[in-house]
């Protein structure tokens, strides 16, 4: 029974996170909460975990979390489910609606569809800044090393471009919030 949980669970995900990744962050919150897979302090841990792993952050984490359910069979079905409606997608497009793109009506949806995803992608940013930059001993408190480790990486971010430099990578950007939490935190 768990596999066609982890199955259907994870072909939720696969079937309706449009917008990438950062995107699907709130739905795979919602179904991996839902069945108790993990907990929310976990799923945040572990959505750190595969920001920083190679690979797209929804297989990453559907795997991490059928082999946590199930074992190694548990991970194949909840990776297969995640990817599954992608690649059937892309093989419809790419087959049979090759000119269907360059219609207008399409591209203003796609176009309509931009600035929804970037609303989501940042109220989750919110959320996790809101959720994790509490303190946890007194939840009418800020935690001041959250916060400072937050206000140095979004001066870093968006501070760069008016001195006129490249924008940092993300990789750069992991890399550098990796370093400031185990100075800020300890190891």
């Amino acid at each position: 029974m768990i596999y066609v949980d982890l199955f259907l669970g994870f072909l939720r995900v696969g079937c309706f996170a449009f917008g990438g990744a950062y995107g699907a962050i709130p739905l795979i919150r919602d179904v991996v909460l839902s069945y108790g897979w993990l907990t929310e302090e976990a799923l945040t841990y572990m959505i750190a975990v595969s920001e920083s792993t190679p690979g797209p952050i929804m297989v990453n984490l559907a795997t991490y979390v059928g082999s946590t359910q199930a074992g190694l069979t548990g991970a194949a079905v909840a990776t297969l489910a995640v990817v599954l409606p992608s690649f059937l997608i892309i093989l419809l497009v790419t087959t049979l609606l090759k000119n269907f793109l360059d219609n207008p009506y399409v591209q203003a949806v796609l176009g309509g569809l931009k600035p929804c995803i970037i609303g989501i992608i940042l109220a989750t940013g919110v959320y996790m800044t809101e959720r994790h930059g509490i303190s946890a001993a007194s939840p009418d408190s800020l935690d001041g090393r959250a916060a400072v480790i937050t206000v140095i990486l979004a001066a870093l971010t968006f501070g760069m471009k008016p001195l006129g430099r490249r924008k940092l990578s993300p990789i750069t950007l992991i890399v550098l919030s990796a370093c400031l939490g185990i100075v800020v935190f300890g190891l």
